[in-house]
């Protein structure tokens, strides 16, 4: 008696995850270079190798593909910023460094255009968007453990965090929507530290 192995469902399910890591690569790199209402459905559908029917599939409609790489990139910057934090030498110093290595990024141009820009002009308020929620969760948990070793105030945790991480993305919003992002960054990253010092337990003489 012959055993037949049955791959077809498990091929089909490996099929679906790569065409969606194709359409995202497509829409990423058309989103990035055109912007979201210039880029066309069916040159990136074609540069992945796929169909409409594909995208439908996979992400809904053209909004839901946008969606998809906003978290992917946003994802992303988070990812980074957290690199940043880890590089400083102290656990204050590492939150700051989060927020305006965050900030840095708007000059970056893939990030600008498909996040700073068409992000919140077609998906509406970022501070809802699941990326965002996952970032301010990561600052709660840093201001909750500042305030327990006495380096930040003891405030409410959720405010501070809320305000930390709303002052960064839109500090961030700011500078990617300047006429002159370069000349905007370094005004945009002192205010945003200056304002997180007002939350230290001792402030520095003036």
């Amino acid at each position: 008696m012959r055993w037949r192995v049955r791959l077809a469902p498990r091929r089909r399910s490996e099929t679906r995850e790569e065409n969606r890591t194709r359409l995202l690569a497509a829409a990423r790199r058309a989103f990035a270079g055109k912007g979201f209402a210039a880029a066309s459905m069916d040159e990136l559908t074609a540069e992945a190798g796929l169909t409409r029917g594909a995208l439908y599939h996979n992400f809904g409609d053209k909004l839901g593909l946008l969606a998809a790489v906003v978290a992917e990139v946003d994802g992303e910057m988070a990812g980074r910023a957290k690199q940043a934090g880890a590089a400083a030498p102290s656990a204050w110093e590492g939150l700051l460094a989060e927020g305006c290595a965050y900030i840095g990024m708007a000059l970056d141009p893939e990030v600008r255009r498909i996040v700073l820009l068409d992000g919140p002009a077609f998906l509406g308020d970022p501070s809802r968007w699941p990326s965002q929620n996952a970032c301010l969760e990561m600052t709660q948990e840093a201001v909750a453990q500042l305030i327990a070793d006495g380096v930040v105030r003891p405030v409410d945790v959720e405010a501070a965090a809320r305000l930390l991480s709303g002052a960064a993305l839109n500090a961030a919003l700011w500078v990617a929507a300047s006429d002159a992002p370069r000349s905007a960054l370094p005004k945009a990253v002192e205010a945003f530290q200056l304002m997180a010092s007002g939350l230290l337990a001792q402030q520095k003489d003036a």
